[in-house]
């Protein structure tokens, strides 16, 4: 009874403690919610569904504001140099600048610009960096494009392209602090396209391919290789010299050997690139004759001016605004005398065009909608095609119907031959529909990275099919170029559920025929290339892989018989320069040393046939 009293008192006290432990830290932190309720300013409570809320956040809220109801606002305003008119408008610009950098391409530059310039790019080029940034480093394929905006914008307003090169060298270092690999690449690649658009200057690439190659690691060598292949052909019309020195010193670390084997084969390919065949500008993206070139040096600090990318009250706004207007009817040729008759002429015409685009691409997703309902309500072949058949094309709709049959069969879990064989059927039917199919074979392979794996292998097996059935002629294979540089990953899946598709349905020796037909050879040249032993080695190893190696059997040969000719000729050259060595001598021995030549030559010959046969034997 005493020990149970006592364990019954020494609770007691550990609970009392408690208490009293639990009520000090309750009077603490009431202690220091009253000192913050002292000290916190009267700031109103931030609720996104007000508008003056919204304005105190500093941008939209966080709430998406439709246009309509932005300009509603904007012309409720009556006082335009106020802080919240301002607002709208720097809001208003950024969504502008953004839409027209991200839907911009080779082929809608030239129409793109002149929407670019109409937005007020002194007040916006902070924006205007970031999403160039953005989008470049999103899209890398698209680089040049973006450098060629870049250089026009460059070109008049300078102070535009000097802060892009700042903020771009800035993320280039960032990018390397972090062992980003992937922002890496891309900064490299946006360098070397302002150094073909002429933006920056060429002494930029060299100061990074000296530090690029300063440390050696596999892939700062990797990312030089890059940057060479991208700007080397500027480099060659402008810096000859620097670029010997920067082959040179590829040339050195290929003899150290201290770097990993997939990197000296990139080293490799760089000397068979050919740089006057690959222009530094492609011919529709040079679009600028005068150009200003900055210079920022890799070593110096950089000042990327975030303060620009912030919306800022400007105290002297209508005035600026009417400045960039006036600029503005400078650079898009604009003319101030014109008659309101024939302003709203135009607009009744913008209007109409307008509307005829409206309604052209209404027609086209109604009639892909109809499509793709025909397709999937049909029971059997017979059934789709018929329906099919019975809806009225107009000229130039046929790719509409060759999208939406490849793009049912790209949804499907696994593939059926259905869609082939529908496919099939409308190739057979019209040599439109073969031609659209073709297209349709480029565009995908181009576009291949962004499916996912169940779609490539529908999309795929496909063409396979129709391939198989000769539904589509085979010169198609001369768009792939199938090589280490040119391949990517979903690429090298796409051929391979290509040929195990075609091998499955022609089987391995029907096939082997048909790819060694005489008239096949220069459109499959792409694929079993013959340039090189490094190529002729990657078809062979992805052939292999994939466990079709029996199509390999000429490329083995060619193979072997290369090696053949390397061996003698080194073994040629060895012979020559021996006989140039033996030839310094007196006149009076010129007989002799004939004579004994003739017969030297002999014995090297007996005595390379004595080495081709124990090479047999063995």
């Amino acid at each position: 009874m005493g020990r149970h009293d006592s364990s019954s008192d020494e609770e007691e006290r550990d609970r009392k403690r408690d208490r009293r432990r639990r009520q000090r830290h309750r009077d603490k932190r009431r202690e220091r919610e009253a000192k913050s309720e002292v000290a916190k300013p009267n700031v109103p409570e931030l609720n996104p569904s007000s508008d003056s809320n919204a304005r105190a956040l500093g941008k939209t809220g966080g709430v998406y504001v439709p246009p309509f109801k932005q300009e509603r606002k904007m012309k409720e305003i009556e006082d335009k140099s106020s802080v919240e008119y301002q607002r709208l408008t720097w809001d208003a610009l950024r969504k502008s600048i953004n839409g027209i950098v991200n839907k911009i391409n080779a082929r809608n530059i030239e129409n793109v610009i002149p929407e670019l310039f109409a937005e007020n790019l002194i007040r916006g080029k902070g924006l205007f960096c970031c999403s160039c940034i953005k989008s470049q480093m999103a899209s890398p394929e698209f680089t040049d494009v973006f450098a060629a905006l870049v250089a026009v914008v460059n070109s008049k307003f300078p102070q535009v392209g000097l802060l892009l090169l700042k903020r771009v060298v800035l993320q280039l270092m960032r990018a390397c602090a972090c062992n980003d690999k992937h922002q890496v690449i891309a900064a490299v690649k946006f360098i070397a396209h302002l150094v073909n658009q002429q933006v920056a200057k060429e002494i930029i690439a060299l100061e990074l391919v000296t530090l690029l190659l300063g440390n050696l690691t596999d892939d700062s060598v990797e990312l030089a290789v890059v940057f060479v292949k991208e700007c080397g052909a500027r480099l060659q019309d402008v810096t000859r010299k620097g670029l010997n020195e920067i082959f040179k010193r590829f040339l050195s670390i290929l003899h150290e050997g201290d770097i990993d084997k997939r990197v000296q084969y990139l080293i490799e390919g760089l000397y068979f690139t050919k740089f006057p065949k690959n222009p530094a500008v492609r011919p529709e993206l040079d679009l600028v004759e005068e150009q200003y070139s900055h210079y920022v040096s890799l070593y110096h600090k950089i000042d990327p001016e975030t303060s620009l990318d912030v919306f800022k009250p400007d105290p002297d706004f209508l005035e600026n605004e009417k400045n960039y207007e006036e600029l503005k009817k400078e650079l898009l040729g604009e003319e101030e005398d014109g008659s309101d008759a024939t302003s709203e002429d135009e607009e009744d015409e913008f209007d109409e065009k307008a509307m005829r685009i409206r309604d052209k691409e209404t027609n086209i997703v109604n009639l892909r909608r109809m499509i793709y309902q025909t397709i999937m309500s049909s029971d059997d072949l017979e059934e789709a095609s018929h329906k099919l058949l019975k809806i009225k094309l107009e000229p130039g709709q046929e790719m509409e119907l060759c999208i939406m049959l490849l793009e049912c069969c790209s949804q499907k879990r696994t593939y059926l031959h259905y869609y082939g064989s529908l496919g099939q059927r409308f190739c057979m039917i019209s040599k439109i529909y073969q031609e659209s199919f073709e297209k349709c074979f480029v565009q995908q392979y181009l576009m291949i990275h962004r499916l996912e794996t169940n779609k490539l292998r529908g999309v795929a097996r496909f063409f396979g099919y129709l391939l198989a059935t000769e539904a589509i002629p085979w010169h198609v294979f001369s768009y792939i170029r199938l090589t280490k540089e040119d391949t990517t990953s979903s690429s090298r899946i796409f051929l391979k559920f290509l040929f195990e598709e075609l091998s499955e349905l022609l089987g391995i020796r029907l096939l082997n025929e048909r790819l060694q037909y005489l008239a096949m050879q220069e459109s499959l040249e792409s694929i079993f290339r013959k340039d090189n032993q490094e190529n002729v080695r990657f078809s062979i190893n992805f052939f292999t892989s994939i466990g079709l190696s029996g199509l390999t059997e000429n490329l083995r040969e060619y193979l072997k018989n290369m090696q053949h000719l390397v061996i003698i000729q080194q073994q040629v050259e060895v012979v020559e320069s021996e006989s140039g060595s033996d030839s310094f001598g007196s006149e009076s021995d010129s007989e002799s040393d004939s004579s004994s030549s003739s017969y030297s030559d002999s014995d090297l010959d007996e005595s390379d046939r004595e080495k081709r046969k124990r090479r047999r034997r063995g």
